[in-house]
């Protein structure tokens, strides 16, 4: 099931097809994606389409106007909102940590990380993930993990200070500053708790206020409870074929994450935020120059990529550089890119996530989603 919808004035050199797009969204449905969904934009020209079902037990269909959760596109809006305190002058970028949460990165250490560590994943603090959630203390190699805490933790209420103390008291994955950094949520709780400690309100309505608001995103929200309001998808979750069938977890207490990945959005939502932000609307200009000043990062997938302050690049050789991030969540991911000059923009959100079988070696399978998802991508992105 595929619906496309298109307006707008096209850009003679590159215009969205939206046929192409259409097909595109459509062949990744056809791959084994339950249902997604997206927005692309390229100036004033706007294609929105979707494919596939939000519940494979009814066969509602997706619609591309659904609130999703974001997983970590989060770090971009958390990253604007400390920008915005450093700009005011209550954070120093380059300050120790320590100065402003003794409590939680006590010595050495908290005189050594400093808040800029903490946004571009540099800090050396391990991941807290395996240690809140038992069974998947093997990470990252994933043939060693077990889906069971997934189910443990649906409704459990964490309190973020003592899942900071889980990344804290984990062996350090680097030295401060060290390079290549190591992508660690514990990192994105600590900035939360920071934004807590500066402006004597909780981070969540310090990013509402400052960031959410301030960019007039009207269907996008930190929410409190397991559940996301309005039309939605459920979110199907196989843990590299662990889970099977998948299994839904769009009903889920997102305490675990907070301000590192428990955004809901929409596509609109997102492209609006990323727009404003690359155009200097969210943070100054010389805030989003430090945004995009990047260095090696292992991501959790294991792999190296770029990473500046709660901001990535993605390029194809030859091709135009793209900004933005991608999330991931039980069952849930997302994406969102804007090219440097403003004006190309894709945001994309999915219902299944690990979808990859594991090999004898548990390295993940190739899968005809994976080369779905990479076409449909690259035609948003470049036509």
């Amino acid at each position: 099931m595929s619906a496309g919808e298109h307006e707008g004035t096209h850009d003679v050199k590159n215009p969205l097809d939206s046929a192409l797009l259409d097909a595109a969204i459509e062949n990744v449905h056809r791959a084994g994606m339950p249902g997604l969904f997206a927005e692309v934009r390229d100036g004033e020209q706007v294609w929105r389409g979707a494919a596939g079902v939000a519940d494979v037990a009814t066969g509602r269909p997706v619609t591309a106007d659904m609130r999703h959760r974001v997983g970590s596109i989060t770090k971009t809006f958390t990253a604007a909102a400390v920008l915005r305190q450093v700009e005011s002058g209550r954070i120093g970028l380059d300050a120790p940590i320590g100065r402003y949460l003794p409590k939680l990165v006590p010595g050495a250490r908290g005189a050594a990380i400093t808040v800029r560590m903490l946004i571009n994943h540099t800090s050396g603090l391990a991941e807290f993930l395996p240690y809140a959630y038992p069974s998947l203390k093997g990470m990252p190699v994933v043939a060693d993990t077990r889906p069971q805490s997934l189910d443990d933790h649906r409704f459990t209420r964490f309190d973020p200070v003592e899942l900071i103390a889980m990344g804290v008291a984990a062996p350090a994955v680097g030295v401060p500053g060290g390079a290549p950094g190591v992508y660690s949520n514990t990192n994105y709780l600590l900035l939360a708790q920071l934004l807590e400690e500066v402006t004597g309100t909780a981070a969540e309505r310090c990013i509402t206020r400052d960031v959410i608001e301030r960019a007039g995103l009207r269907d996008t929200e930190l929410p409190a409870g397991p559940h996301v309001d309005g039309p939605h998808s459920r979110l199907y979750e196989a843990w590299f074929g662990m889970i099977d069938p998948p299994r839904d977890y769009s009903v889920y207490d997102m305490s675990y994450a907070g301000p590192a990945a428990s955004l809901i959005s929409t596509v609109a939502d997102l492209n609006r935020f990323y727009r404003l932000l690359l155009a200097g609307e969210i943070v100054s200009p010389s805030s989003l120059e430090q945004m995009r000043r990047t260095g090696p990062v292992i991501s959790q997938e294991g792999k190296t990529m770029d990473y500046g302050l709660g901001l990535y690049p993605m390029e194809s050789p030859g091709r135009s550089t793209f900004w933005g991030h991608g999330g991931s969540v039980w069952g849930g991911g997302a994406l969102s890119m804007i090219r440097a000059d403003g004006a190309r923009q894709m945001s994309v959100a999915v219902n299944l996530q690990r979808w990859n079988r594991l090999d004898p070696s548990g390295k993940p399978q190739p899968h005809p989603i994976d080369d779905a998802l990479a076409t449909f991508h690259r035609v948003a992105m470049y036509g």
